[in-house]
């Protein structure tokens, strides 16, 4: 089963109306989270942003 991203708790998938999460509380957590930024998603480079750098 897999785990609560938040608690590290068994989080029965067939059986929670909150999945991935164990519960509304944890779920809140993840989201308070990422509107404080503490959670990002890595930008990759562009290579044409090498080339507009050099002019």
């Amino acid at each position: 089963m897999p785990l609560c991203p938040v608690c590290d708790a068994t989080v029965r998938l067939d059986a929670t109306p909150t999945a991935p999460f164990c519960s509304e509380r944890c779920r809140l957590i993840d989201l308070g989270r990422w509107l404080d930024e503490a959670y990002a998603v890595p930008e990759k480079k562009q290579p044409e942003d090498d080339e507009q750098g050099d002019e």
